[in-house]
């Protein structure tokens, strides 16, 4: 017990952490501010410079993000046959990486989905083995710390991107492929720090290689995981790319070279927020804190339909960021915590899995509604879909669904 409430306090519980989660931490960071400072331009760059429509811009965010989160269900299965995943990790940032080049030299709409689709790849190919490497380096006490650690330096790099592309911007008068250039060195530095600056735990001795996906495994991963699962992806229904959330602030007059502030402002609360809701996590109802995050989000998607201007903007904008840090991490904490420690690796997968199908509805349903009847329409359904998962969450506390924390 005396260990435990050391390790309560905030300064010696992130001393408690292994290395390798603050590695892989500003891994996660170095490839936000490459990929953010080429996403927080995109959908200017599709819409004004290639003329693509708001609902292309949707689908492609959609397919982008649908991709990356099925792919993790093959990665998070080689992990866990294999018994070995930054191999995996470092193939999957080494392919964002040499995608960067790509968004400064394309002419046409074909190379950028092109771009972006690899990209999304290499994400679905780290992305699970990644979290499970968070999980194996952690003792179950301190997994909601962990996973909020390894958000929070990921979005320090996902608004300090928006910032840093901000700048050029200014400084080189709008030029999106100058800073489409400079983003491809954080990106080869995120690998090289993977590389040579993470030791991966050694395999269970004596283990032998089966099939994560044969039938007697996937039942092993019970009730408890298919209601995170299920819940996960009503959330993903609930929030659609925040590649609207720049087109939201261009639409209300925010001039070009500052749009993306807006990424900054969220991702800026997002990274102060992420932490300490993730150590929060650990000793807080999962279920509470979902229900409050989804408050949140219902608040955000009422403001940013009402905004007309900076002020109601960057206050939605904060609340989702302030959303985001509560159940992105708890999320991950919990498919860890429902799942056995050789399938954790296939338990992120398939949740990202189903994630990856909401997601893709979720971002073209938000970019038809934005085109069909105006952005006020996108976010008052987002809004919807909030209060609907909240019914979820009610119904199981009443007893419909798997006991919760």
């Amino acid at each position: 017990m005396a260990t435990i409430r050391h390790a309560r306090d905030p300064e010696n519980m992130l001393k408690s952490l292994p290395p390798g989660v603050w590695v892989l931490g500003f891994v996660s960071l170095l490839m936000d501010i490459s990929s953010e400072m080429i996403h927080s331009l995109l959908p200017m760059f599709l819409v004004g410079t290639l003329g693509a429509s708001m609902l292309t811009v949707g689908l492609i965010e959609g397919v982008a993000e649908a991709t990356a989160l099925i792919t993790k269900v093959f990665s998070g299965v080689l992990s866990d046959y294999l018994g070995r995943r930054k191999g995996l990790a470092l193939l999957g940032y080494a392919l964002g990486a040499f995608t960067k080049p790509v968004f400064a030299l394309a002419t046409g709409l074909g190379a950028v989905v092109a771009a972006r689709f690899v990209d999304r790849i290499g994400k679905g190919i780290r992305g699970a083995p990644r979290d499970a490497l968070v999980a194996d380096l952690t003792p179950p006490a301190l997994r909601g710390a962990a996973f909020g650690l390894r958000q929070s330096l990921d979005t320090v790099g996902a608004f300090a991107g928006p910032l840093l592309a901000t700048g050029l911007m200014l400084l080189w008068a709008n030029d999106f492929r100058a800073v489409f250039w400079v983003a491809v060195v954080p990106g080869a530095l995120a690998v090289a720090l993977l590389g040579f600056g993470l030791r991966e735990p050694p395999p269970t001795a004596g283990a032998v290689r089966r099939n994560p996906l044969r039938r007697e495994a996937l039942r092993r991963l019970g009730p408890g995981y298919r209601w995170v699962v299920g819940l996960g992806a009503i959330f993903t229904l609930a929030r659609f790319s925040e590649a609207f959330l720049v087109l939201r602030a261009q639409q209300v007059g925010v001039p070009m070279a500052l749009v993306p502030l807006v990424m900054v402002a969220m991702n800026l609360v997002y990274a102060a927020s992420a932490y300490p809701f993730g150590k929060l996590s650990d000793t807080m109802s999962h279920r509470k804190l979902l229900a409050l995050g989804l408050v949140v989000l219902i608040v955000s998607d009422l403001v940013l339909a009402a905004a007309g201007g900076w002020p109601l903007l960057l206050l939605g904008v904060a609340l989702w960021g302030v959303h985001m840090g509560m159940t992105q991490g708890l999320l991950a904490a919990m498919v860890a915590g429902t799942a056995p420690a050789e399938l954790r690796g296939t338990a992120y997968g398939l949740f990202n899995l189903v994630s990856g199908v909401a997601m893709l509805v979720s971002s073209a349903v938000a970019g038809l509604l934005w085109d069909s009847f105006g952005s006020q329409a996108t976010f008052l359904t987002g809004a919807a879909f909030c209060a609907l998962t909240l019914g979820v969450l009610a119904w199981r506390r009443a007893g419909g669904a798997p006991a919760a924390r």
